[in-house]
């Protein structure tokens, strides 16, 4: 089979290209005209409500409580004091209801559509100033003056100063488009307007800035508190933990040498007694060198690996006899083809059962157990169930620390695996687990997928 390569010819210098890269300043333009659509005509009229205000303030604690909650319509009360006032500016100036009314509908409709008030407020105005036909108030009225600068100032602290910039330049360029068509007739008032709602735009601007700030260092404190807090609670269970290894270390080497010694106390002691003891031994030897190993790591600065080989399933039956010296009778059953599996997953396995063999001890002494093991296709299978305790019985449940199931769940979910324990139907426990293998291709498929 051959290649072929297809290249694309590259227009002359000169030539008209449908992939010529757009100019910084086309860019420019395009972000802007988006940002004006998105700030002034997208979702004009759409329904924001003013919500109420918090009543936590240092002002407001000082509050009679029978007052306190109304203190939540603060911001209300203001907007609305602001729009009766651009009402009796409107109609004291021409004593004209129509005028009052146009002035304070705009400012009330920035509670509920702060957008739609700002193009309401400009029709307001040219509205009332036909009405009015004063030559020295084109194009805005008293009334609508105050009326506009509100709506201007609402608006730019409940939306984003972007927007306010928006409303700004299409105020201005309302006053250069009415001065332009209307300028031989009428004088024009716009540069008080733009003047003193610029400085306002701005100070809203710089409070919106510092707002962001706070807010942005608000949550980078809580995060250093958590972070703090988290590494405080490290802290101190490295503190148990080593408190933990220390005493049951020395109380497991006490344990192992006094089952050492006792044999040697006893007059020709029975060699039951002694095999008891060599258990004991055994067992508190092991246990001691799993805790070291296990606990050993809070006291490294420098974690490394342990030298000495993991447990795997190969291991199992060792653990099956120590228990069964313990007084467990335990069946094992295994299915399938019995193959080398990952480490970790052989590791988790074991863990898992010696854990749900050790709760059967403790919770249910005297019963019986079983231990399942499938090896199946994708992954190996694991069920140890026991039976109810038998009934009347010397041996008393121990309560655990109730950690070992969830050790089960860590175990099987940081494999990716999946994990069900509950009652069995009998009285007894059931723990079905299922360890996912990631399927080895052999040569045999390679071969294959090479052809």
């Amino acid at each position: 089979m051959t290649e072929t390569t297809q290249t694309q010819a590259t227009p002359p210098d000169g030539a008209f290209s449908p992939y010529k890269p757009r100019s910084p300043e086309y860019k420019f333009a395009e972000n802007a005209l988006r940002g004006l659509r998105q700030g002034l005509f997208h979702d004009a009229f759409a329904y924001r409500p003013l919500r109420p205000a918090g009543v936590d303030g240092p002002l407001i604690r000082r509050l009679p409580d029978r007052l306190r909650p109304y203190a939540a319509w603060r911001r209300h009360a203001v907007v609305v004091a602001a729009g009766l006032l651009a009402l009796f500016v409107g109609w004291a100036d021409r004593a004209a209801p129509v005028a009052g009314l146009l002035a304070l509908a705009p400012v009330l409709l920035t509670l509920t559509r702060p957008v739609g008030a700002f193009w309401v407020s400009l029709m307001a105005a040219t509205v009332s100033s036909w009405f009015a036909g004063i030559q020295a108030n084109w194009p805005w009225q008293p009334g609508s003056f105050i009326a506009h600068l509100t709506v201007l100032t609402v608006v730019a602290i409940r939306t984003r100063p972007r927007t306010a910039a928006w409303m700004w330049a299409a105020t201005a360029s309302y006053a250069v488009v009415s001065d332009a068509l209307f300028g031989y007739a009428y004088g024009n008032n716009s540069a008080p307007l733009l003047v003193l709602s610029a400085l306002i735009l701005l100070a809203v601007t710089v409070w919106h800035i510092r707002k962001d700030a706070e807010q942005e260092v608000t949550a980078q404190q809580t995060v250093t508190a958590h972070e703090r807090s988290r590494r405080t609670l490290l802290e101190e269970r490295t503190t148990i933990a080593r408190e933990l290894h220390d005493v049951v270390a020395h109380h497991m080497s006490v344990v192992a040498i006094q089952a050492e010694a006792a044999p040697y106390r006893v007059e020709n002691p029975p060699p039951e007694l002694e095999k008891a003891f060599a258990t004991i031994r055994e067992n508190a030897v092991a246990a001691l060198t799993e805790l070291r190993r296990v606990l050993g790591v809070v006291r490294a600065e420098d974690y490394e690996a342990p030298e000495a080989p993991q447990p795997t399933l190969a291991d199992l039956g060792t653990l099956l006899a120590n228990v069964r010296e313990a007084g467990l009778a335990v069946d094992r059953t295994t299915m399938g083809a019995v193959r080398e599996l990952p480490q970790g997953v052989e590791l988790s396995a074991y863990r898992i059962v010696q854990e749900a063999l050790s709760n059967t001890l403790r919770h249910a002494p005297g019963a019986s157990a079983r231990v399942e093991i499938g090896y199946v296709l994708g992954g190996l299978a694991l069920r140890i169930v026991n039976g109810p305790p038998p009934k009347p019985s010397l041996l008393k449940p121990s309560p655990g620390s109730g950690h070992g199931i969830t050790g089960m769940r860590e175990r099987v979910s940081m494999l990716g695996g999946e994990m069900t324990a509950g009652p069995a139907d009998d009285g007894g426990y059931e723990v079905a687990v299922f360890l996912p293998v990631a399927t080895v291709a052999g040569p045999a498929d390679d071969d294959e997928a090479g052809a």
